[in-house]
């Protein structure tokens, strides 16, 4: 095994024995996204230079002996939704193209706080909208597994970079699935944690009742090191919980007794692929062996999700994008582009049409105006307030799940990784690859996606855990356990 397919427990073991030197370690890993990410485009940018100075300064303060932060020189990708002061943060939109935020982000605050080394910003589909990082305004993420394939979707870029073993950790977001979906089509693990454990301070929002920052990473082990380190209270987010940061790297090392598994049997339904199906059932069939009880219970509401999601987040993106009109956040279009209304059209209107119709792709067009109908005049009972009601049945279906058993387990995603450009024209069969996740964003709990198996088209697949509220540790032994077990996580892509 080569220096960057080890874990990061392993990495940060072998950087505090001073085996290797955080600039060895950020260089194989920059060396490694020069040599393949022209052909995955996993990154939008990095800085070798601002890089390598971070990892210099990290060396010089462990050969002082300072005490260095919980991740002493590791390297970390960011989704490059999160604010990074001094570095372009596009959100893969070209209305955001050149802004250079004066401010970090929380959980980038946090990593530097943590003495990470930056390694850039990954790709994404714009604005966070969407399943397959195709709707990136500087084009697709291709999966490590099979270049003709996409990675999954928002945080595409974050899962393939991981995969690619061009980090050993990674930063992303999940408005609907958008961390435990590429995590699970590249092979990795993704931690969707509980709204409001992690600051949304400085995220560029898409739907701010829905979004939520979580760790990437190739274990559980691993996304529990990360967790740890940007989790906790933000007085800067009013939505951030008061609650103490639990120990999550010891949760990994627990044993598994007593755990009551819930299987809900609508996920296994029409639509659900049957090699995930069974491939999912037989990680089902390990965690019993393990020591846990499974039982069958049911959601009923769980077939209203994407409907209620597909009102709710998109309204929320109406409004939270409106700001981006050409006067007051992002690009302007050049005057002589304006779309001339007539002669009764004032300019400024001209403007801001002529500037949102330029500086936003077609998918984020889309959703802010399906957002923008839900909530006008005369449609705003019939449509947003009745997914308001909707979202609250479904987080009661959680509610009672959670006091019959202590996780619910299922597929991630209805089918392995889909071929680029398969479901560009069908934006409804492209919504419909969340089907198995948006219930946990609805219902603000956190959830995980873990490596579990191949298709016979040597595809990842992954099977997902959701807890009730707060429940990171429990999602994390009962992760630990399984990859205590299993190799999946383990295997990696052969790199052209």
């Amino acid at each position: 095994m080569t220096l960057i397919e080890q874990s990061a427990t392993e990495l940060l073991g072998l950087l505090k024995r001073r085996e290797v030197s955080s600039r060895e370690l950020t260089g194989a890993y920059l060396d490694q996204i020069d040599a393949h990410d022209q052909q995955i485009h996993a990154f939008l940018r990095t800085d070798r230079d601002r890089a390598l100075q971070q990892a210099d300064l990290i060396d010089r303060r462990r050969a002082q002996g300072e005490s260095l932060g919980s991740l002493g020189g590791l390297p970390v990708a960011v989704k490059d939704v999160l604010c990074t002061r001094g570095a372009v943060t596009s959100c893969a939109s070209k209305m955001l193209e050149n802004y250079v935020p004066p401010y970090d982000a929380t959980p980038i605050a946090r990593l530097k706080e943590a003495d990470a080394v930056i390694l850039g910003k990954t790709n994404m589909d714009e604005f966070a909208m969407g399943g397959s990082c195709e709707n990136s305004a500087f084009g697709p993420t291709r999966n490590p597994w099979d270049t003709e394939r996409i990675p999954g979707g928002s945080s595409g870029g974050a899962a393939a970079s991981l995969a690619a073993s061009m980090t050993p950790l990674s930063i992303g977001t999940d408005t609907g699935g958008s961390i435990r979906q590429p995590a699970s089509h590249c092979g990795v693990v993704g931690l969707k944690p509980t709204y409001g454990r992690v600051s949304r301070y400085g995220l560029i929002a898409f739907a701010s009742s829905l979004d939520a920052v979580g760790p990437l990473a190739r274990t559980a082990e691993d996304v529990a090191l990360l967790l740890g380190v940007i989790a906790g209270h933000d007085a800067r987010d009013s939505t951030s919980i008061v609650q103490p940061v639990g120990d999550y790297r010891a949760a990994t090392r627990r044993p598994l007794e007593g755990l009551r598994l819930g299987v809900v049997s609508e996920h296994f339904g029409e639509g659900l692929d049957p090699e995930v199906a069974q491939t999912v059932r037989d990680a089902i069939d390990l965690f019993k062996d393990l020591g846990a009880t499974v039982r069958e219970i049911a959601m009923p509401h769980s077939q209203y999700a994407i409907s209620a999601y597909y009102i709710i987040a998109p309204s929320e993106a109406s409004s939270n994008l409106a700001r981006y009109d050409g006067a007051h956040y992002g690009m302007r279009a050049p005057e002589a582009e304006w779309r001339d209304g007539g002669a009764e059209e004032n300019p400024l209107v001209q403007m801001y049409r002529s500037t949102r119709a330029e500086g936003f792709g077609a998918e984020v067009k889309r959703r802010i105006m399906l957002g923008t109908y839900a909530l006008s005049a005369g449609y705003y009972d019939a449509y947003y307030l009745k997914a308001l009601k909707v979202r609250r049945l479904i987080a009661q279906d959680y509610h009672d799940a959670f006091e019959q058993v202590d996780l619910i387990v299922g597929p991630v995603t209805p089918s392995p990784a889909f071929k680029l450009g398969d479901k560009s024209e069908d934006p409804l069969s492209m919504y419909l690859v969340d089907l198995y996740t948006v219930g946990a964003n609805l219902a603000g709990i956190p959830a995980i996606s873990l490596p579990c198996g191949f298709s016979s088209d040597r595809l990842p697949i992954g099977i997902q855990l959701q807890g009730a509220a707060l429940s990171e540790e429990l999602l994390l032994q009962a992760a630990g356990a399984y990859q205590g077990q299993t190799t999946w996580h383990s295997q990696r892509p052969e790199l052209a």
